[in-house]
Parts: structure tokens; C-alpha cells; sequence
């Protein structure tokens, strides 16, 4: 079977691919495998139901909110929320599953549907592939008279998060100026209020007046210049950005200067390092994150567990081995003391928290590592799943990684649906990193062209 899940749920265009029918059959299939297979005898499974601010998800909220509630589950509808805070909210309240209907930084005309288990946590392929099984065989549940599961607002959501996200900062936020960009998504109706209850000055909130429409359009974590330009204008010690789903966070410091995922890591693994809170003193990061900050944490005694590309194997790393801070250098951060996902909230008042805590100012703060040169060609028209395995690449890939000693680095990645290999080369000196690349993707469009 052609499988319907990606890397982060079900996603396409809402009501060509993603239908109203697709969500409530998909729904009634989830209730049967997170759901009915896990309840007690005689108890209707919970679960609880948000969405970010796309027109669409009206629509496909109330269809998931049906196909649950026609199987026998019952419902908490906790309306607009971030994906993160869904998260915490499935564990606090003990619901048995969560559904989010979110295309996180994707354009308002896309829409997705993500399945969390008990806990709040994400779920491994094998159960994806279970719903999937149900859904396609429409072997659904429909009970009637009192079997039928019933549809309740969930009214101290934003509360219960709030408060959740303000207990977990190790330092208050009073005297720090904070820029927001909310990215007209799911993050404007809750980042604010809970940057100003933990003590910050909010001297400019962006991208906080959702229509529907304009979720990530010309801002948020995908488009930093409102948020440089407005920390400058305004004078603040830094700016947070936010996705629509608000499951991410970059920052910009008082220069109007990007600080990435690896430096945000990097000055909360030192931070939580110097506390004695790093579990096993590492941190997970993909392939993806910099050389740089690998290096940079090495000599501070901190270690660095590799993933594949994804926080998916991030998670699984982090669970695996009970460590308990990771992410992408996309600004997926996981603090897995006080969240089951990346958090995009938890982690900007935490990077604030610790400016606060320093008296250092941001831009400071982020010279934790030195970026390396990062020159990144994709070659195409090339036989993808050989990258690993040719030999005449190999060969190519050792030199490459010889001249470039302990100062640099390569990476291949085939692409996973098109006749595409990225080559990615990091390097002492941009000029290097171009050259080696280019030799590398000459080497690759020869040796596995079609």
C-alpha cells in the first residue's frame, strides 16, 4: 500500500487531498487503534482535539470531531493551540490519544492531521501503519444510544498550558525586552500571555492577528526580517519567532543578528551542563547541525548523539537512552524534562530565562559556537539509492574528508521521492567549502547519473 503518513502526520492540500471524508474516516480509524484497543471494559476512550488558525481546520476539526465521537470517543475540543501544548495537554489529563490539524510552517492553503498517543507523545511508524490498515478497510466502531462519544470545549486550555510553561523557567524574565512573532498562527493567542506572566517587557508582538488566511505569510520562523527589523526598531534584548503550529523557535538577538536551532541548543545544553540537569552530559542533534557546535561543546565535556535528519529520531534517541535535550538546527527543540515534543514557547522562555539569568546579552550568549562554512548542491537526474554504495563516490567522499581533517566535514543525502543527492560540505573557510562541494557534485552527477 501507498503509505498516507510522512514524516509528521498526514499533510496536503486541504479539500483536494485532504477532504472532509479523509478526516472523519481517518479519525474513526485512530479511535479504534489509539483508542477502544486501549480502554477499560465498559469506558469510552478521551481524547483531545486543536487545531492551528487555517481556515481549513474548521472544517476538518469538526469532521475529526465527528468521526471520534460517531466511534464512541469522547472529545475535548481545545480549540486554536499550539502542537506542543496539545502534547502536554493529552498527558495532564490522562485522555487516551490527541489529534492536531496542523501544516506547522506550510502555507495557509495546506492542512495536516498528526496523531499523538497516551502521554502526548508521537507515534512510531508501526502504529501509523495500524491506522492506516483500519482506515483503508473501513472496519470502523459505530455504537449508538449512550455508546456514542460526546463533544466538550475545553476551556482552561490556554491556562493549564500557561501555567505549565511558567513553572518550568528556572528564572524569572523581569527587566528583558522581548519582540514576539507569532506567526499569525497557533502561538498568538498563548505566547504572549505567557512571555508577560513570566515577568517579560513585551515591547512588539507580530504575526498576532490570524484570519484564517495568513498563517507563516511573511513572517515567523520562516521569515525573519519583521522580527530583526522590529527588535532593532524597538530596542529589545531579543526576539522570538514562532511556525504556525508553534512547535519551533529561532531567536534574534539585539544586532537584528539570527540565532539557529544549534546555538539555542548549544546555550541550553551548556546552561543545563553547568546545573548538573544535561542527562548523561549529551546532546542529541540530526546529521544537519553544524559541525561547529559539535566541536564548540565537545571542548566544554558536553557529548553529541547523531540522528538521522527529523525530530522523530531525535525523540527516539532521547527515549532510547534517557537523555533529555535534543533538536534540529531548524529550531525544533526537545526539553523532554517538561515536554514529550519540540516546544517552541518552552524553549524561547528558556533562551530568555537564561539571558535573564547571565545579565549577558544574546548576541553573547550565542558565541557559544563558531558557525562553519556550510555549502549545500543538489544534484539531479542521479540514481539516488546508490549514494551510499558506488564505489568511485566512496572513493571521492574519503579524499574529500581526509583534506578536510577535524576542521570540516561531508554529507551525502539521497533524496526520499525524487532522483536527487544533496551533497553538504563544511569547511574552514567558505572558499573551501564551495570547492570541495562542487568536486563532490561533479563526482556524483557522473558516477550515479542516469
Amino acid at each position: 500500500m501507498t503509505r498516507i503518513f510522512g514524516t509528521d502526520g498526514v499533510r496536503g492540500l486541504a479539500n483536494e487531498l485532504l477532504t472532509a471524508d479523509m478526516a472523519l474516516d481517518l479519525a474513526q480509524a485512530a479511535a479504534i487503534v489509539l483508542g477502544h484497543q486501549h480502554a477499560q471494559d465498559g469506558e469510552r476512550p478521551r481524547a483531545v482535539l486543536a487545531r492551528d488558525g487555517r481556515a481549513s481546520g474548521e472544517f476538518l476539526g469538526a469532521a475529526v470531531a465527528a468521526g471520534l465521537a460517531g466511534s464512541g470517543v469522547d472529545v475535548h475540543d481545545a480549540g486554536v493551540m499550539p502542537t506542543p501544548a496539545l502534547a502536554y495537554l493529552v498527558g495532564d489529563m490522562g485522555a487516551d490519544f490527541g489529534v492536531m490539524i496542523s501544516a506547522s510552517h506550510n502555507p495557509a492553503p495546506d492542512n495536516g492531521i498528526k496523531f499523538l498517543a497516551h502521554g502526548g507523545k508521537k507515534l512510531p511508524d508501526a502504529v501509523e501503519d495500524q491506522i492506516q490498515a483500519v482506515y483503508e478497510s473501513r472496519d470502523f466502531k459505530r455504537p449508538t444510544g449512550a455508546g456514542v462519544g460526546r463533544i466538550s470545549t475545553l476551556s482552561d486550555a490556554e491556562d493549564r498550558y500557561i501555567l505549565h510553561l511558567v513553572g518550568a523557567i528556572p528564572h524569572r524574565l523581569e527587566g528583558i525586552k522581548v519582540v514576539l512573532d507569532c506567526a499569525h498562527g497557533a502561538a498568538a493567542g498563548v505566547s504572549p500571555d505567557a512571555f508577560h506572566d513570566a515577568g517579560a517587557e513585551l515591547v512588539k508582538i507580530i504575526g498576532s492577528e490570524p484570519d484564517g488566511l495568513n498563517i507563516n505569510d511573511g513572517v515567523g520562523s520562516t521569515h525573519l526580517g519583521p522580527l530583526k527589523q522590529a527588535v532593532i526598531e524597538h530596542g529589545a534584548d531579543l526576539g522570538i519567532a514562532h511556525d504556525g503550529d508553534a512547535d519551533r523557535c529561532l531567536a534574534v538577538d539585539a544586532e537584528g543578528n539570527e540565532i539557529d536551532g544549534d546555538q539555542i541548543m548549544g546555550i541550553l545544553a551548556l546552561s543545563m551542563h553547568e546545573k548538573g540537569r544535561l542527562a548523561q552530559d549529551t546532546l542529541v542533534v540530526t546529521v544537519m547541525s553544524n559541525l561547529g557546535l559539535k566541536l564548540a561543546l565537545k571542548d566544554r565535556g558536553i557529548n553529541i548523539c547523531e540522528t538521522k535528519v527529523g525530530d522523530r529520531y531525535v525523540l527516539e534517541a532521547m527515549n532510547q537512552d534517557s537523555y533529555n535535550l535534543g533538536g534540529e538546527q531548524s529550531g525544533h527543540v526537545i526539553m523532554s524534562d517538561w515536554a514529550t515534543t519540540g516546544d517552541g514557547l518552552l524553549t524561547g522562555l528558556m533562551l530568555a530565562s537564561r539571558v535573564a539569568e547571565t545579565g549577558l546579552p544574546l548576541s553573547e550568549l550565542g558565541k557559544v559556537m563558531t558557525r562553519l562554512p556550510q555549502v549545500l548542491i543538489n544534484v539531479k537526474g542521479v540514481d539516488r539509492a546508490a549514494a551510499s554504495s558506488e564505489s568511485g563516490v566512496a572513493e571521492a567522499v574519503a579524499a574529500t574528508e581526509s583534506r578536510l581533517g577535524e576542521t570540516g566535514r561531508v554529507l551525502l543525502r539521497p533524496s526520499g521521492t525524487e532522483p536527487v543527492v544533496r551533497v553538504m560540505v563544511e569547511a574552514a573557510t567558505q572558499e573551501q567549502a564551495q570547492e570541495e562541494a562542487e568536486h563532490l557534485a561533479a563526482v556524483v552527477a557522473d558516477r550515479l547519473a542516469l
